[in-house]
């Protein structure tokens, strides 16, 4: 299970996770500390690179979405 490409991802969506916590903590904002918290549980929780990666890229993009609409 702990392969280099999983633990490889698992720093990296958690690392961008907490980046986005700290920012919309900063901001006030609490649609980046959600989706920080939930790229933070996906990089706990899923034990697939793959399906790790996938989800977080779609949470980052969800995030940068809804922030644009005004969210």
């Amino acid at each position: 299970m702990f392969n280099a490409s999983f633990l490889f991802a698992s720093l990296f969506w958690g690392s961008v996770g907490l980046g986005y916590f700290i920012y919309g903590k900063k901001e006030g904002s609490w649609l980046p500390m959600v989706g920080g918290v939930l790229m933070m549980a996906a990089s706990y929780f899923i034990g697939s690179a793959l399906l790790m990666s996938v989800l977080c890229a779609g949470l980052v993009f969800a995030v940068y979405y809804l922030l644009r609409r005004g969210y």
